[in-house]
């Protein structure tokens, strides 16, 4: 066949083959949207590999809330036949405030729940009324996380609980065909000009072999991004089974299932910050303390320790009188 002929034949083929579309053959033509970016694998490649954030075995309450704009109240007297009225749900504003009708407009944005039901108090006193105890109840915060990439219904979803990453996926309708199972991260926000705190995922080993280690508990404004696969992934189809290289721990079965108790979450409660919301400043305050930038830490090193922001050496903690740990069977301690 002469050598017209067959580029004639290729420049058919690639036509029909852009025509017919590569997805219906397993193939991915173009790149796609959800790839990772040249800084993103960098970072996620220096992040930790075990770092000491909450996880599905070792859960922990959230920080203390301040009220922002879309939170949803329930205001009420302690007394049900006092004669004070007030609006019951209330949304606080854009403004940051909520209308308390005949007791004026208050500004309750970046406060805690129990200056609010302080402030309120207040204005009913200075309205005239008899002083009353009121109490103010959190029924739909805005904390969300955001589901992005290879998922079926990506978009954000609120957190109501203590989610965590299998539970973020799955509400976002799973994982799509294309999706990269050693491409998954966990991006938490930080303030700009600080280091960032991206966390490699293995989905494959939280959902097929129950490992916990990076199915870490959700926080608001948390990111979880599913990568889609690239031309080579899905040509090297024959690698499809073979672990992750940031996921390659040593995995070995129960010899007795029957001893292993069934799991009781116990939450741990961290140090809450006394710093009044009147001090603080604009920028807001990550989820989790921050490292200094350069800092390698070794996965025995405590994070908590960090919230002063001196780097403290691992060693052993004193607990405190009143909390007492002890051992679990899988080794990790119940705070």
């Amino acid at each position: 066949m002469p050598v017209a002929h067959r580029l004639q034949l290729v420049v058919a083929a690639g036509l029909l083959l852009g025509s017919v579309g590569c997805s219906s053959l397993g193939l991915t033509c173009f790149s796609s949207q959800s790839t990772l970016t040249d800084q993103a694998e960098a970072v996620l490649g220096a992040s930790p590999r075990r770092p000491d954030v909450p996880r599905e075995l070792d859960q922990t309450v959230l920080r203390t809330h301040y009220l922002q704009p879309g939170d949803v109240l329930l205001i009420e007297p302690v007394e049900l036949d006092s004669d004070v009225r007030l609006p019951a749900d209330q949304r606080v504003l854009v403004d940051g405030t909520i209308d308390l009708g005949a007791y004026d407009r208050l500004i309750v944005a970046g406060l805690t729940i129990e200056k609010t039901e302080e402030l309120i108090e207040q204005s009913i006193v200075e309205a005239g009324d008899d002083p009353t105890q009121v109490n103010v109840r959190l029924l739909e915060p805005v904390h969300r996380y955001y589901v992005l990439g290879e998922v079926s219904s990506p978009g954000a979803y609120p957190l109501e609980g203590h989610e965590s990453v299998l539970d973020g996926i799955l509400a976002a309708g799973g994982l799509t065909s294309g999706a990269s199972p050693c491409k998954i991260l966990l991006a938490r926000p930080t303030p700009p000009g600080s280091c960032r705190v991206t966390l490699p995922i293995c989905y494959r080993e939280i959902t097929q072999l129950g490992d916990t280690s990076t199915n870490y508990q959700l926080q608001s404004g948390d990111r979880i991004f599913v990568a889609s696969r690239s031309l080579c992934e899905e040509l090297c189809f024959w690698k499809a089974n073979e672990t992750c290289e940031h996921c390659g721990n040593c995995q070995f079965p129960c010899p007795n299932p029957e001893v292993i108790e069934p799991h009781n979450p116990v939450m741990r409660i961290r140090p809450q910050s006394t710093t009044p919301a009147a001090e603080s400043t604009d920028v807001p305050t990550p989820s989790e303390p921050l490292l200094e930038p350069g800092v390698n830490l070794d996965p025995g090193v405590n994070l908590d320790d960090l919230e002063t922001g001196e780097l403290k050496l691992p060693g052993p903690t004193v607990e405190p009188p009143a909390v007492q740990s002890k051992p679990a069977i899988d080794g990790e301690l119940d705070f």
